[in-house]
């Protein structure tokens, strides 16, 4: 299984703070290969994994992970960004929703913010942490926050030693340009 960068630097910013996860209950969306989710659970976190409902691989690559991690106990579901659904509905509160490159398409871009705010409202001091590769200068989620009424922190990566250029042995063409924000409601002080 390829992981991507993202999911890379996320889970390291999840081991680097890994005092402050554990006994946490960590909801990760779009989990794909769950790497952050899975460095999360053995950090000694809750973890729930969830990717989107209409795709049950995405789903059974999320139970493979924890299988070849030896993580039981791990909650695995569909989960789709920006529906209402009886999983999102029925998802008890919690503290920190992971997210690795799910700002991939702007036309998606609502949808998680939406599902993020829905998710925080049961509890306003949950954070959202979250890494993205740049793909556009013209791509942006601040004014979707602002809409949302959420605020963001930028996370230098030198912060937490995730400045690497060769993140992941990646050999795709090009520069990866790869940030991370911790996402808020506008209640949480």
């Amino acid at each position: 299984m390829y992981v991507w960068p993202c999911a890379v630097v996320l889970a390291q910013y999840v081991w680097f703070h890994r005092r402050l996860v554990c006994g946490k209950r960590i909801l990760e969306i779009g989990a794909g290969v769950s790497l952050p989710g899975i460095v999360a659970a053995k950090c000694g976190a809750e973890i729930i994994l969830s990717d989107n409902a209409e795709f049950p691989q995405c789903l059974d690559n999320c139970r493979r992970s924890c299988q070849m991690n030896n993580l039981s106990g791990v909650h695995v579901m569909g989960l789709t960004w920006g529906q209402m659904s009886p999983n999102l509905l029925t998802l008890p509160p919690v503290d920190i929703i992971l997210a690795s490159d799910v700002f991939f398409e702007p036309e998606d871009f609502e949808d998680v913010i939406s599902t993020v705010k829905y998710l925080m409202e049961e509890n306003p001091h949950a954070q959202f942490w979250t890494t993205y590769q740049v793909r556009s200068a013209d791509w942006s989620i601040e004014g979707l926050l602002c809409k949302w009424e959420m605020k963001s922190i930028f996370v230098p990566l030198e912060f937490f030693d995730a400045n690497n250029e060769h993140l992941a042995g990646s050999s795709l063409p090009g520069r990866h340009t790869i940030e991370m924000i911790v996402i808020t409601t506008n209640k949480a002080t």
